[in-house]
């Protein structure tokens, strides 16, 4: 759960100010090809896209060690039994994130390929993703579904943007104010455009990017990509509240894919937004929660489908639940202290064969929120 993968979004719920990580094309001619574009608009009502962040980390331990045995069943039941169309691939390790996107190519879904490497040189940030998006392009020339996302959250991952050695160290240094708006923001579009030119120049496919949601902080130029990328954690208790903030990011006039949105797994934590992982205290050894929050599966359940109407409702082209699975997060139901996946944004539980070995074995089971997202992705693809 300390990965960089967890605090994506980390300041999107609120700003600084709270902080908080082939479409279908049809020819014809004349009158009938007005009448059967509008009819086609008429019936593809809803998201183009219904997925689900799967993330490649190397992992914290030897027991979470990332597996391709691992991966290639994780990638069945989400085909199978979440009825998700889309997989977001994710994390870093060039070869992890080309096996994995392989395998959901393999499966017909398709493949929004996002490298994330962090706290590395620039260079080696860029490499990594031209290695990856050379692999999507092959993915994409062999008929699979592909979209290459550069990145995510660039003032996070990318040093030298935001003062800061890790992702803790920036997020703090936001929290406490210490960094220069200005300067950050020259940086990162810089970065950005570098970002956007490599992708370009080896993936012909659609390219986006995965933006915090605080234009004021992040400022995108979204001229740069074919698609809007926001990676969304906001709580209004109305969800009329939700698209009049959704519909500022469709100013550009280019389609709006949500890249992660979601929330843990215990009383309150939509309101903690992108910081409801900040329940655990990783200063202890092992970590342990903080305060007495209520675990609580069936508010995250709730949240996701809520979040879901609304992006059906307004016709987005992507919505990503984040994510499927944090395996180093297990879940106690013996040990509510030690149960660290109350602070997990997983829509399924981590359980170790041995707790209390770090090397131990583990599977998971479903959460509510598991069950909750293949009801509505299962309605949609009826």
């Amino acid at each position: 759960m300390a990965g960089a993968a967890v605090v994506g979004g980390a300041v999107a719920a609120g700003g600084l100010a709270a902080p908080a990580s082939a479409s279908t094309r049809a020819a014809a001619s004349g009158a009938t090809a007005a009448g059967a574009a509008s009819t086609a608009v008429e019936a593809r009502r809803g998201l183009t896209h219904r997925g689900v962040v799967y993330t490649v980390g190397e992992g914290e331990t030897p027991g979470t060690a990332w597996s391709e045995r691992r991966m290639r069943e994780d990638v069945r039941v989400i085909a199978d039994e979440l009825h998700a169309d889309s997989v977001e691939v994710t994390g870093d390790g060039v070869e992890r994130l080309n096996a994995t996107a392989s395998e959901v190519a393999e499966r017909g879904l398709h493949v929004w390929l996002q490298p994330t490497l962090g706290d590395v040189p620039e260079k080696e940030i860029l490499d990594h993703l031209a290695e990856s998006g050379r692999h999507g392009e092959r993915l994409r020339r062999q008929g699979a579904q592909v979209t290459l996302a550069v990145g995510c959250e660039f003032w996070l991952f990318v040093p030298g943007i935001v003062p800061g050695a890790d992702v803790f160290e920036r997020i703090d240094n936001l929290e406490k104010g210490n960094f220069d708006l200005a300067k950050v923001q020259k940086r990162l579009a810089r970065f950005t455009a570098k970002a956007a030119a490599v992708g370009r120049s080896v993936f012909r496919g659609k390219l986006s990017y995965a933006a915090m949601q605080d234009e004021t902080f992040e400022n995108v130029d979204w001229g740069l990509f074919d698609i809007v990328g926001i990676d969304y954690y906001s709580y209004f208790r109305q969800r009329a509240d939700y698209v009049r903030e959704l519909r500022t990011f469709q100013r550009w006039g280019k389609p709006l894919a949500i890249t992660e949105f979601g929330t843990c797994t215990f009383k309150g934590a939509p309101q903690a937004g992108g910081m409801g992982w900040n329940i655990v205290d990783y200063t202890k050894n092992p970590p342990e929660i903080k305060g007495n929050p209520v675990r609580s599966e069936r508010t995250q359940a709730a949240y996701l489908t809520d979040l879901l109407d609304v992006f059906e409702s307004m016709n987005l082209h992507a919505a990503m639940t984040f994510e499927f699975v944090t395996a180093d997060a297990p879940h106690r139901p013996d040990k509510p202290r030690y149960d660290l996946d109350m602070a997990s944004y997983a829509i399924v539980k981590p359980i170790k064969d041995r707790p209390d070995d770090p090397a131990s074995d583990w599977h998971w089971e479903p959460k509510q929120a598991f069950h909750a997202v293949a009801r509505h992705y299962g309605r949609a693809r009826c």
